[in-house]
């Protein structure tokens, strides 16, 4: 899930070079060492060409390269050391003294230049590393970080957005426990963009303050109608697009059996002794957002959970991946081959099989959830 995160590092070279704030830098012994190379290599060609000292000038762009990976104390070194090279050959010759003198200024001037740069692109870099921290918390707020375990589960996945610099996407899952077992929220908010995530944000929030607050499953689910309601009348006052969410919630108890309400979701599949079966197809009801649509109400169906099963959950970011020949991805198919391992390589293994499947393109963010059964408890 955080395989999108950036983190910040301290500079590799360990010498403190005194900027503000810490970025990925080479090391300052590798920087000495691909300029001294550079050097021979430009005075051995001038030495076979009897060009030295115009070879020399080439040199002037190696502080450029230098202001896009080095700290401004390496850049001002790369820089000095081709300011020297270049001045002192114009200092000893007597042939072409304008266009030497020239080429010289044009070499100080250009490593000041480059050592500016590197300051800027160092202060850029800092901003966006806060900018990357910040945002993970953020998402560490709005999606709890994977494994979660209750008394009832144990909750694994794989959550990846399409756009992987927002960290958090339209996909929405939570685990909560309650008096009244674990209630397991999978969803996909229609859309994408920044207002796809406010509405994202609004569900998961209904999520935990209703899955503690009500009793039955059904009750949650119209706390999370609800919800959905609310935001689209504000949304409708910005003159904002209106929007609905599928989702489905699982709601697991001390028995064998659990409940699950599918609002217009992917149905999940139960892997068991080596089989594969698809739960709640055909009960599928009215997305979030959609209930004055429809005239029932919708309902709980139940299915048995047993001990050491495994349910796998998702959004159609998996199931409507497409292939490059435009085949979807065969999801059932697949998970014949993935039905005896864990939960957290089950789902990542689906998620790489699929990146393959796409060749790599995908068009959608992407939300796995596999939850294992614990041992059944039997009531005192």
């Amino acid at each position: 899930m955080f395989d999108s995160m950036r983190a910040a590092a301290a500079p590799a070279d360990g010498h403190g070079d005194g900027d503000d704030v810490a970025v990925r830098t080479p090391p300052t012994r590798a920087v000495v060492l691909v300029t001294v190379v550079a050097t021979v290599v430009t005075v051995v060609l001038g030495v076979l060409t009897g060009t030295a000292v115009l070879l020399l000038g080439l040199l002037v762009f190696l502080p450029a390269f230098a202001s896009a990976l080095c700290t401004p104390r390496q850049t001002a070194l790369v820089s000095t050391w081709v300011s020297a090279l270049v001045v002192v050959p114009v200092a000893l010759s007597g042939e072409r003294v304008a266009d030497r003198v020239v080429l010289a200024l044009f070499a100080v001037g250009f490593g000041v230049l480059a050592v500016y740069a590197s300051r800027l692109r160092i202060a850029r870099e800092g901003a966006l590393v806060r900018l990357w921290s910040t945002a993970a918390a953020m998402q560490r707020q709005i999606l709890r970080p994977l494994p979660l375990l209750t008394d009832d589960v144990l909750v694994d996945g794989v959550y990846e957005p399409v756009q992987q610099d927002k960290l958090v996407g339209g996909d929405i899952y939570d685990v909560a426990a309650t008096p009244w077992g674990t209630r397991v929220l999978i969803g996909d908010v229609q859309g994408k963009g920044l207002a796809a995530v406010g509405m994202a944000i609004d569900v998961v929030g209904a999520f935990r303050e209703a899955a503690h607050r009500e009793p039955t499953v059904t009750a949650l689910i119209d706390s999370l109608e609800a919800a959905v309601v609310r935001h689209n009348d504000y949304a409708e006052q910005r003159g904002e697009p209106q929007r609905f969410v599928t989702a489905a919630v699982l709601g697991v108890e001390t028995g064998a059996d659990v409940q699950l309400v599918i609002c217009g979701h992917v149905p999940p599949y139960l892997l068991h002794e080596g089989r594969v079966t698809a739960v709640g197809a055909g009960t599928e009801q009215a997305p979030l957002g959609l209930a004055d649509l429809v005239d029932e109400a919708r309902t709980v169906s139940w299915f048995t959970f047993p001990a050491g099963a495994t349910l796998l959950l998702c959004t159609d970011g998996l199931t409507e991946a497409r292939a490059p020949d435009g085949a979807f991805y065969p999801l059932e198919a697949r998970l014949g081959g993935h039905v005896d391992i864990t939960a957290g390589r089950l789902t990542r293994s689906l998620v790489d099989d699929v990146h393959g499947f796409t060749a790599g393109a995908q068009q959608d963010d992407l939300a796995v959830l596999a939850v294992r059964r614990a041992p059944v408890r039997v009531p005192e």
